[in-house]
C-alpha cells in the first residue's frame, strides 16, 4: 500500500473507507486540504506567510476562481477548467505550542465525518481535535490544555468582542484586510472569559492551559446571518448516518447527525450547509428550515443554510421499470421488434456470440475484462429475450458461464486478495508488479464501482437467463458488492458505502492516493452503471432491499449528475462560462477540468460519461442535455462531426443518439458497410442496433 501512510490514532470499530473526504488527513504529506462544502481545511504545517503549523480554514467565492483558456470550436467558446484558490488561509485554528514537532492524526473516521486532531508531539496529551463533518456550518476546534493562537494569513483587520449570543459563549467579530466577514466563538470549559487579545495582525492570543471549544464561520449575510449563527453557536456534530425506505416509487433517504456541545442550553439548532440537490428535493418538513443564508461551493454551486438536526430528501419517481430490455422516460421498457428487424439483428448476433470469449476476457486487467463480460451479457441478453432465440442464446450462456468462472474461481492472471489493513477486495496487481497505477490502480481502490459494476451486470444476466447458477455464485458477486456498496455499518468486513457518497450523491473514484485538489469522479456514466447493476443483481436474486438501494441511487445519481455533470443550457450551478463543455470531464471537489485522464480528445471526455449504454442510461442522461450536447460537438456541422470520429467511440457516440434519435442510431449501426472497429471492447453492434429498434419502434 502507499508509503507514508498515517493510520488512525485510535482503533475503529468499524473499517476505514477508502475513498472519503478526508482521506488526504493520512495520505502522503498530510498537508494537502479537505473539503466539507462551503469550507475547506488544511494542516498549516508550517507552511504560508506566517509559518502556522495549526488548522487553516478557506472560503472560496465565486469571483476568486481561475478560468482556464477557452475552447473556441466551441459555441460560446467555454473555458477548458476553472479551479479555486489553494493556500488561502483565511483563519487558522492553531496554539502557541504547536511548532515544527506538531502531529496530526486522525480518529472516528466513518463515512461522513472524520476527527483531525493536532498534538505539539506525538503522544502530548494536550491537543485540538477538529470534528469534520460534510456539510458543517462552522469549523470547529476542541482545545484541551493549549494556549489558543488564532491566526491569519489574510491579516486581521479588526476583532470586536460583542454581546454573548447565549450562557457560556463568548462572541468575536472578524473583518479581515479582504474585508470578508468573519464570526469566532469560544465555549470554555471553566465558563470563564477565554481572555482572547488581538496581539498583531496576525495573531489572536488566548490564556494558556486552556480547555474549551472555538468556532468560525464565513458570514456574507450581515445581521441576519449573524442572527443564524448565534443561535447554533457551541453546537456542532461530531458523525451523521444516512437511512432509507422506498414506497412504491417514493423513494425517501435521511441524513441525521449526532451533535455535541452547548446541548443542555435552549436553543438547540444545528446549523448545516445543503447542496442545490439536496434542496431541491426537500421534504415539505425539511424544506421549512433552510434559510436566507448561503455560501458558494467550489464545484457544487451554492451550498444553503439549514438550521435542523436530521434532512429528509425525496425522489417522487424511482425507475422500477426499468430491467434488462431498453428503456426511455418516453417509451418506459420496449423488447418488441419486428421481423425484419429480429433477422438483421439475427445475423449480426450470431456472429458476434461466436466470438472467442477467453480472448476477450482473461485479460490483466479486472476493467476491461468486465467491459468483455458485459458486452457478452448483453448480446445474450438480447439474442434470448428480444431476437427470440433460445438456442442460439444457450450456446452463448455456456460460453460466458466459463469466461465468468476464471474469476469467480480466481484463476486470472491477477487474483482478487482481501485486503486486511483497508478492508476490501483489490486486484493482486500492484502487489506483484509494484505499479500502483496498474489497471487503473484498483490495488489501492481506485475505480472499484467501474470495474465491479460490469461483473455484477454480467452475472445478474447470467442469473436471470439460469437461476441455478446463482447457488455456486452468489457470493462471489455479493462481495463485490460489499466492497463497493456495503449497506451496513455493521458489517465489519468492509466499510459503509466506500464508493458513492450519500452527501454528494455521486461516487467519488479515487482512493489511496493524495490528491492537491481532492477527491474526483471522471465517469459519471460508470457511476449510473453500478447503481444499474446492483439493482438488477439484487432483482435477480430476490434481495429486495439491494433492489431498492439500487433504484434510489439511480434516482439521486439523475438529479445530480443534471445538477453537477450533464451540463443543459440552464444549469445554475456551474459557472456560465463553462457550461458550452457540455459535460464537466473530471469534476473534483477544488476544481473542475475538461479533459479525462487518458487523453483530450473530445470524444473522449464526452463519451466517458455515455459508456456503457444500458436501459439506465436515458434516466440519469435527459434528453434535453443529449440532444444541446450532439448539437454542440457531433452531427454533421458541428465542430467534430460523429462521422468523422475514429475507433470504437464512434459506435458509443452512435450508441448514445439511440436515446434521442434511434432512426438515425439504427441506420449506423445497420449499414451493410459497418467497420468492427467502430465499437469499443465494451460494447456490441447486437446491443446498440436492439437498442436503437426498440426505442424507435422499429
Amino acid at each position: 500500500m502507499p508509503e507514508k501512510l498515517i493510520q488512525p490514532q485510535a482503533p475503529q470499530s468499524s473499517p476505514v473507507s477508502t475513498n472519503k473526504f478526508y482521506a488526504n488527513l493520512f495520505l502522503g504529506i498530510q498537508s494537502q486540504g479537505v473539503w466539507t462544502h462551503p469550507y475547506s481545511v488544511t494542516w498549516s504545517k508550517g507552511s504560508g506567510n506566517i509559518g502556522s503549523w495549526g488548522m487553516a480554514v478557506s472560503h472560496i467565492d465565486a469571483n476568486q476562481r481561475a478560468d482556464g483558456p477557452q475552447n473556441t470550436a466551441l459555441p460560446g467558446a467555454p473555458i477548458q477548467y476553472f479551479i479555486n484558490p489553494i493556500g488561502i488561509q483565511s483563519v487558522i485554528l492553531s496554539a502557541v505550542e504547536l511548532g515544527p514537532s506538531t502531529v496530526l492524526t486522525t480518529s472516528s473516521l466513518k463515512a461522513f465525518s472524520a476527527n483531525a486532531i493536532l498534538s505539539p508531539q506525538a503522544g502530548s496529551s494536550s491537543n485540538i481535535t477538529f470534528p469534520l463533518v460534510q456539510g458543517m456550518g462552522f469549523v470547529t476546534g476542541i482545545y484541551n490544555s493549549l494556549m489558543p493562537a488564532i491566526q491569519s494569513s489574510v491579516f486581521f483587520q479588526s476583532v470586536t468582542l460583542v454581546a454573548s449570543p447565549r450562557v457560556g459563549v463568548f462572541k468575536y467579530r472578524i473583518i479581515l484586510e479582504d474585508n470578508k466577514n468573519w464570526l469566532l466563538y469560544a465555549m470554555p470549559s471553566n465558563h470563564q472569559d477565554p481572555n482572547l487579545q488581538l496581539v498583531s495582525n496576525t495573531q489572536i492570543q488566548g490564556l494558556r492551559f486552556w480547555s474549551g471549544t472555538i468556532q468560525i464561520a464565513k458570514n456574507p449575510a450581515g445581521s441576519e446571518g449573524e442572527e443564524l449563527y448565534d443561535k447554533s453557536a457551541g453546537i456542532y456534530p461530531i458523525s451523521a448516518a444516512v437511512t432509507g425506505s422506498t414506497l412504491d416509487n417514493l423513494g425517501t433517504y435521511t441524513i441525521s447527525w449526532r451533535i455535541k456541545g452547548l446541548i443542555t442550553y435552549p436553543p438547540r439548532t444545528l446549523l448545516m450547509y445543503a447542496l442545490p440537490h439536496h434542496t431541491q428535493s426537500f421534504d415539505s418538513a425539511t424544506n421549512r428550515y433552510k434559510t436566507n443564508l448561503q455560501l458558494q461551493t467550489t464545484t457544487k454551486g451554492v451550498a444553503t443554510a439549514v438550521v435542523a438536526d436530521s434532512w429528509t430528501m425525496q425522489e417522487q419517481s424511482l425507475p422500477l421499470d426499468i430491467g434488462f430490455a431498453p428503456w426511455t422516460p418516453r417509451t418506459r421498457s420496449r423488447s418488441t421488434l419486428s421481423a425484419a428487424t429480429r433477422q438483421l439483428i439475427q445475423q449480426v448476433a450470431v456472429s458476434e456470440i461466436n466470438q472467442d470469449y477467453n480472448a476477450q476476457t482473461n485479460l490483466d486487467s479486472m476493467y476491461f475484462s468486465g467491459k468483455a463480460l458485459a458486452k457478452f451479457a448483453m448480446i445474450i441478453y438480447t439474442t434470448h429475450d428480444l431476437l427470440n432465440e433460445p438456442n442460439l442464446a444457450t450456446q452463448g450462456l455456456n460460453e460466458l458461464k466459463g469466461a465468468f468462472a476464471v474469476f469467480s474461481t480466481n484463476q486470472q492472471k491477477y487474483p482478487l486478495v482481501y485486503d486486511t489493513v483497508w478492508n476490501g477486495v483489490v486486484s493482486s496487481v500492484s502487489y506483484i508488479t509494484g505499479d500502483p497505477g496498474q489497471d487503473f490502480g484498483n490495488t489501492y481502490y481506485n475505480d472499484h464501482h467501474f470495474h465491479y459494476s460490469y461483473f455484477i451486470y454480467s452475472a445478474a444476466v447470467i442469473g436471470y437467463l439460469d437461476p441455478s447458477w446463482l447457488s455456486l455464485n452468489k457470493a462471489w458477486v455479493n462481495t463485490l458488492v460489499r466492497d463497493a456498496a456495503n449497506p451496513s455499518t455493521q458489517d465489519n468486513a468492509f466499510p459503509f458505502s466506500r464508493m458513492f457518497d450519500w452527501y454528494h450523491g455521486h461516487s467519488f473514484a479515487p482512493g489511496l492516493f493524495p490528491l492537491a485538489d481532492s477527491k474526483d469522479e471522471e465517469s459519471s456514466s460508470e457511476d449510473a452503471f453500478f447503481a444499474y447493476a446492483m439493482k438488477m443483481w439484487g432483482h435477480v436474486i430476490g434481495d429486495i432491499s439491494m433492489e431498492a438501494r439500487g433504484n434510489l441511487m439511480l434516482s439521486i445519481l439523475a438529479r445530480t449528475l443534471d445538477n453537477y455533470f450533464l451540463l443543459s443550457s440552464d444549469n445554475e450551478n456551474q459557472p456560465a462560462n463553462f457550461l458550452g463543455n457540455k459535460v464537466t470531464g473530471i469534476l473534483f471537489e477544488n476544481k473542475i477540468d475538461h479533459t479525462t485522464y487518458f487523453g483530450a480528445n473530445p470524444e473522449y471526455i464526452q463519451g466517458i460519461h455515455m459508456l456503457p449504454l444500458s436501459p439506465s442510461s436515458p434516466l440519469t442522461r435527459n434528453p434535453k442535455f443529449i440532444a444541446e450536447e450532439w448539437e454542440a460537438y457531433f452531427n454533421s456541422t458541428s465542430p467534430y462531426p460523429a462521422s468523422t470520429i475514429a475507433a470504437g467511440w464512434r459506435g458509443v457516440l452512435y450508441g448514445n443518439l439511440a436515446c434521442i434519435d434511434p432512426q438515425q442510431s439504427w441506420n449506423f449501426f445497420a449499414q451493410q458497410n459497418f467497420d468492427g472497429s467502430w465499437l469499443d471492447g465494451g460494447a456490441s453492434r447486437t446491443w446498440y442496433m436492439a437498442f436503437a429498434a426498440a426505442i424507435g419502434g422499429l
